[in-house]
């Protein structure tokens, strides 16, 4: 779903290049929209995000072997969906150079008879106990990028960044023990963006992050995407709606978690913008 999405943005921003070159070379007297997204040099974005989150996550047991796969929502009865806020900020340290700056958490926790035993660590939480449950996820992306395509009304850039994750599982059953662990990822991804001003008020942005690499403790593959609409009637006040798909799949090999991780969140995003 990702990939698919990645090459419709992809083969969109290569028709708006185009666009803009064909407009250049013939001369063609349209108005240029001028939105406050292309032209302000810091904005401020707090919002509501509505995800779907799918967490499967193992963790092995200290003495050595392989953790089993848990799905916390199917087996362990998290939400699948929830409101969480979320922040970011933007920075355009030049005219070219900017900064991007996000967060998100996402922190569930459950009670739930289990139908089958369940092993987390160094604990067999076996069927019929009440186990309670917790996931927590946060995540900050910084990225800086340089911004190779500049018009009035387009952008577009790439630049490197880093998806700081902090993930914790914990499991608790009332006779029979307790099992967590946490871990914070620094996971190093490539950015890639485009910035479109439809109209004075209406804007386009879109933002795919991707890298898969082994290094130090963990092997990661992390791929996040964002569409979103912005209408900006006032110059420093702005609204908008999109959708932001997530997906982090890493294998830990460290003292407070070894095993396995991978969450994904997929859901419509809301938000005002403010820009100075």
């Amino acid at each position: 779903m990702v990939s698919k999405r990645v090459s419709w943005i992809g083969v969109l921003l290569t028709l708006i290049v185009s666009h803009a070159s064909m407009a250049e070379t013939t001369g063609a007297s349209v108005a240029v929209p001028d939105h406050p997204l292309l032209a302000e040099d810091l904005i401020v974005t707090l919002g509501l995000y509505y995800p779907r989150s799918t967490t499967s996550a193992s963790l092995a047991p200290p003495g050595g072997g392989t953790g089993v796969m848990v799905n916390f929502e199917d087996t362990l009865d998290l939400e699948k969906r929830s409101v969480v806020p979320s922040l970011g900020v933007f920075w355009r340290a030049s005219e070219r150079w900017r900064l991007d700056i996000q967060y998100f958490d996402v922190s569930r926790d459950a009670m739930r008879t289990l139908g089958d035993d369940v092993q987390w660590g160094d604990t067999v939480f076996p069927a019929g106990s009440a186990a309670d449950s917790t996931f927590d996820f946060s995540d900050i992306r910084v990225a800086a990028a340089y911004s190779f395509f500049m018009r009035p009304d387009k952008e577009l850039g790439a630049g490197v960044g880093l998806h700081i994750s902090e993930i914790r599982g914990a499991i608790e059953a009332s006779g029979v023990g307790a099992e967590a662990a946490d871990i914070t990822a620094p996971l190093p991804v490539l950015n890639f963006y485009g910035m479109f001003a439809l109209t004075n008020e209406w804007a386009l942005n879109m933002r795919a992050d991707w890298l898969s690499l082994t290094y130090g403790d963990y092997r990661g593959d992390v791929r996040n995407l964002e569409t979103n609409f912005i209408y900006q009637p006032r110059r420093n006040f702005g609204v908008g709606l999109g959708l932001r798909s997530m997906l982090i799949n890493v294998d830990i090999d460290d003292d407070d978690w070894r095993g396995q991780a991978r969450v994904s969140f997929q859901g419509p995003t809301a938000f005002v913008t403010m820009s100075f």
